[in-house]
């Protein structure tokens, strides 16, 4: 596994997981996420937890909302929206395309554990 040295966007289920159940990231997510120079958080995973909270699926706790101590908030741009319509559809589920096409105008690895993202080579860290 290559160690991340410059930025990362980290999917929705590592910042739920980081602040609800930690026990849930492996040592080797951990140092990835540690050693990244730059830790993003996407504004698209802000607006999927708000989402979840509606349905049920996480507690509505405000703190969830809000960046997490060392983490960049990155907001959607033209250009993120313009790699997003582009995308070949290899997944479906809107945010984690937005969450990709990030990465891939930003020119950063995205962390997931989302195997259906491997179909995107290159663009997504995805461990076992």
């Amino acid at each position: 596994m290559a160690a991340v040295t410059g930025a990362l966007i980290v999917d929705t289920h590592f910042i739920l997981w980081q602040r609800i159940k930690p026990q849930f990231l492996t040592r080797a997510e951990r140092d990835l996420i540690d050693n990244a120079s730059v830790r993003h958080i996407s504004v698209v995973s802000l607006w999927e937890i708000a989402m979840l909270f509606g349905l049920g699926r996480v507690p509505a706790d405000d703190q969830l909302l809000e960046v997490p101590q060392g983490f960049d908030l990155l907001p959607v741009g033209l250009h993120h929206c313009r790699a997003y319509a582009i995308l070949p559809p290899h997944h479906r589920d809107p945010f984690d395309r937005m969450l990709l096409a990030q990465a891939q105008s930003e020119q950063i690895p995205l962390l997931t554990r989302d195997r259906a993202m491997a179909a995107y080579h290159g663009q997504v860290t995805i461990l076992p």
